[in-house]
């Protein structure tokens, strides 16, 4: 591995999370968050100053890249490679401040407003003495979810470009938008990915390789109240927010929460809360490994619905459903995984199988026909101020790209 001053993996992986890209919940526009365009952009220009020709950017803020098989593998099925630029909408994404931690001792990280990070905490810090953590300053998350991704398949594609005598049939390139918010495959074109096969780079810990994710929906419940000045109030006024706080005391506090589960749990999760005294809404996540288990909480969900209901029975209360994604395991190709697993083994690296406690945009392209298993990346504690990265295992994830790509040649 080159040391930090001349690694372009590295310093891909810096400018890359310099720039907001934060996606929206909220947003009706797509992408979320118009910001996101501007990583786009950087790298539709970053491909194109690296020679490759193949490249897109259509309306929706997708970008399509392709690069020709190298000479004699021209009928070996092309591999996409996807990662996603946005970042998490649950902590801030907006000035980044990446600090590396050469040759780390082992010791805990201290950041700003008494973030810490503590290898006693965190297995994958404590085992990487000596080698390049990068860290956000503390105030931010750091946006290895998914900009460690989106640098390893840059990496890829420089060292491709490079290096001539690699074998490795066609390949195609895909980033994305939105997918922290769930919409990361909402208005892609698979006619053009134009690839048999795929993986996504948006894992973790070294070896991870992920064919199966949660089954997931989102509900909403909408409650209508009635509203009347306090002053004459008394027997006419129905609270929503009241109504609201009544549904959510009846969910356990022992189970069904993210909190207390873990594996193969699935859960129920209130993430958000809106309201006045005559109109609120509450909005759920649903997940389960099993389409049975997630139709069980969501009946579940409805039940106490109805119990608040004739506990107040002058408020209306509405609940609706939308289909978020399914668990890839149903309909993935067991050779690409095989493939994946196998280009890890000659590197020496143990695969770890595991099912995902989220999803990715290869959940919804699989279904779609494009098998897409989960690859790791090398990030951490995704999704808050102590997210970090180990930059040998993001090294790593480049030499298992780069062994796929070589041994789908030979299995052609």
């Amino acid at each position: 591995m080159p040391s930090a001053h001349d690694d372009t993996l590295l310093h891909s992986f810096l400018r890359y999370v310099a720039v907001d890209t934060q996606s929206s919940e909220e947003s009706t526009t797509f992408p979320s968050t118009a910001k996101q365009k501007d990583l786009i952009k950087l790298l539709s220009e970053e491909l194109r100053a690296l020679g490759v020709t193949d490249v897109t950017v259509d309306e929706y803020g997708y970008l399509y890249a392709g690069l020709r098989a190298s000479p004699g593998a021209e009928h070996t099925p092309a591999i996409a490679l996807l990662a996603h630029v946005d970042t998490s909408p649950a902590c801030s994404g907006s000035g980044v401040m990446p600090r590396l931690h050469e040759q780390y001792d082992g010791s805990p990280i201290l950041l700003e407003q008494g973030v810490v990070l503590d290898p006693n905490e965190n297995p994958p810090l404590a085992a990487a003495l000596g080698d390049t953590i990068i860290t956000a300053d503390g105030t931010t998350l750091l946006g290895a979810d998914d900009k460690a991704g989106v640098a390893e398949i840059m990496e890829v594609v420089r060292y491709l470009l490079t290096h001539p005598e690699h074998p490795h049939g066609p390949v195609r390139v895909v980033f994305t938008v939105d997918e922290e918010v769930g919409t990361g495959t909402a208005h892609i074109e698979l006619e053009k990915i134009r690839a048999a096969f795929a993986y996504t780079l948006d894992g973790s810990e070294v070896g991870e390789l992920e064919d199966e994710t949660f089954n997931a929906d989102s509900m909403t419940v909408d409650i209508t109240g009635i509203s009347v000045h306090p002053g004459t109030a008394k027997g006419i006024m129905v609270n929503a927010i009241k109504v609201a706080a009544h549904l959510l005391s009846l969910l356990p506090a022992d189970r069904l929460s993210p909190e207390t589960t873990e594996e193969r749990e699935g859960f129920l999760h209130p993430h958000g809360l809106t309201g006045s005294e005559e109109k609120a809404s509450i909005h759920f996540i649903v997940r389960d490994f099993t389409r049975e288990g997630l139709a069980a909480h969501e009946r579940f969900l409805e039940e106490l619905v109805a119990q608040t209901a004739a506990a107040w029975p002058k408020a209306v209360l509405t609940t609706t459903r939308k289909e978020s994604y399914r668990n890839m395991k149903e309909a993935i190709t067991p050779e690409v995984v095989e493939l994946a697993e196998q280009a890890m083994r000659t590197l020496g690296i143990q695969p770890i199988r595991r099912a995902i406690r989220g999803g990715t945009d290869g959940s919804r392209l699989t279904f779609m026909g494009l098998p897409t298993p989960n690859l790791f990346t090398g990030g951490y504690n995704y999704h808050g101020r102590r997210e970090y990265a180990v930059l040998s295992h993001m090294h790593k994830a480049v030499e298992v790209v780069l062994e796929i790509l070589r041994l789908a040649t030979v299995r052609r």
